[in-house]
């Protein structure tokens, strides 16, 4: 093993060393210089936990990798959302609870909106003009097709409770008990991952483990300075602090995903990519939005709900407005370039409605109504989730095989 081989890896261990440092720097240091500092941490953190996830199913039980494999990979998002849940049973009254929606939401968005149109528009700027994913990723749409109908009725009525979140939970652990059955299907580590999948067993998971450790001690140590710093800038610079924990805290902790997806998608391996990020979404929408109202209640030390209002609740309904409509796209296993399109351009619409809703609405002669387009856009996705269900209502029938170990090959015609 060369020091070329290792540089990925030094230059990741050198992105955390400022965010670990800020433990001794004094109190007065800026908002914006820790945010950026913790967040290179993360970002760095993430990288060594792609790596060494990726290898260490090498070497662990299939049941073992598939479960805390997927659970590590996606630990620096849950490390941020789980800390603003914390603080907002510890202080009801403040805003936490409302960062803690906004990360998730942005997270679960970003995903879907920029990760899977992303692996499609590259794919097919090289290759197909469409994505098509293994039969075995038809379980994966089918859950994240049952969480999202069940995430549908958090706004209707109006509350996030402990049940809602073992509801979610139960639903993620009915996925695993199936995917954790099927035969482990050998892949070889491609970039930084080789290097040590080239070690020896011992070594490999000596190291592996030792990556672990270091990462999420790194991730735990910065996820308060981050998620306060981020805060804090907004305050500062004037910028609402809802948009920069929604839309900035995920891209530190996504970014090592997405670009080890965009990778593979340059490689022409595009349909492994995007059964990846397909994964995560079913993930976060399960286990991250299922744990929020469990760590609310130790956090306060009761069992009422997580304090939302409606523009939290509006978010919901927006984030699964638009999973239910990546749903009946997936219907066929299959994303093309006109739905990544339609994706991409609904996502782009939502995400800058902030800087235009005021002068449309003045256009339109409307009072302002700061969720309006929110809310706008929500019934935009689910009006065409409903067209593409209904015309597409066979393959709806077909999500049953996503029960089954063994998924029948089922020919469309």
């Amino acid at each position: 093993m060369s020091l070329r081989d290792l540089r990925p890896y030094l230059l990741a261990v050198l992105m955390t060393l400022p965010g670990l440092a800020l433990r001794l720097a004094p109190a007065d240091v800026s908002p914006m210089l820790v945010a950026v500092l913790a967040g290179l941490a993360i970002l760095g953190a993430s990288f060594l936990l792609t790596w060494a996830c990726e290898v260490a199913q090498l070497d662990i039980p299939q049941a073992v990798a598939v479960a805390v494999v997927a659970f590590i990979a996606v630990l620096p998002e849950y490390a941020v959302d789980m800390y603003f849940t914390w603080m907002a049973g510890q202080h009801p009254e403040s805003a936490y609870s409302h960062y803690a929606i906004a990360n998730m939401t942005g997270a679960n968005r970003l995903l879907i909106g920029i990760g899977w149109t992303a692996i499609v528009l590259i794919f097919a700027g090289r290759f197909h003009n469409y994505v098509a994913l293994h039969e075995e990723k038809r379980t994966d749409v089918l859950f994240l097709g049952l969480a999202t109908l069940y995430a549908l009725l958090i706004p209707l009525k109006g509350s996030l409770t402990l049940f809602d979140g073992v509801v979610f939970l139960g639903i993620y652990v009915g996925y695993m008990c199936i995917i954790a059955r099927r035969p482990c299907e050998e892949e070889e580590p491609e970039g930084p991952a080789a290097t040590l999948a080239r070690l020896s067993r011992p070594a490999r998971m000596r190291t592996v483990a030792g990556l672990f450790l270091f990462a999420a001690l790194v991730i735990l140590f910065n996820a308060e300075p981050f998620s306060e710093s981020l805060v804090a800038s907004g305050k500062i610079l004037g910028i609402n602090e809802f948009l920069l924990v929604q839309w900035l805290a995920p891209i530190a902790s996504e970014a090592p995903e997405f670009i080890v997806a965009l990778m593979f998608a340059f490689r022409g391996n595009a349909g492994l990519a995007l059964g990846s990020l397909l994964s995560s979404k079913l993930n976060q929408w399960t286990l991250l939005v299922g744990m929020i109202p469990g760590v609310y209640a130790v956090s306060s030390g009761g069992t009422a709900p997580i304090n939302l209002d409606p523009h939290q609740f509006q978010e919901i309904f927006l984030t699964a407005a638009q999973s239910i409509f990546a749903v009946a796209l997936l219907l066929d296993l299959r994303l093309g370039l006109r739905e990544a399109t339609a994706l991409l351009v609904l996502f782009l619409a939502q995400l800058f409605s902030p800087f235009y809703d005021v002068q449309l609405e003045a256009l339109l002669g409307l009072p302002h109504d700061p969720l309006r387009l929110h809310n706008f856009y929500a019934w935009t996705y689910l009006i065409l989730a409903g067209l593409f269900l209904l015309r597409h209502w066979r393959l709806v029938a077909e999500l049953r095989y996503g029960f089954h170990v063994k998924v029948r090959d089922i020919v469309h015609h």
